[in-house]
């Protein structure tokens, strides 16, 4: 990917964040990137310093906000009881 084609479209509070909605993205098909705003050596997550911008292609921005948009599938999430 081509730094110049990429657009924001999430930004998250820590990168344990960043990473659930980069993995969200790609296993619909969608390849994405993370941008953490701090470049130190200890991980900062406080104000501007804790954000991670994720950016996916331009040709893929609705797509990619269209399903950040959708509410999470609660029942894929659930464990199922055992007999």
């Amino acid at each position: 990917m081509d730094k110049d084609e990429l657009v924001v479209v999430y930004t998250a509070m820590g990168e344990l964040n960043a990473d659930v909605i980069k993995g969200k993205l790609e296993s619909a098909g969608i390849p994405a990137l993370l941008q953490l705003q701090s470049e130190n050596v200890f991980p900062m997550s406080v104000g501007e310093m804790g954000e991670v911008k994720v950016l996916v292609p331009k040709q893929r921005e609705q797509e990619a906000r269209a399903l950040l948009e959708e509410p999470p599938d609660v029942d894929a999430e659930e464990p199922q009881e055992s007999s």
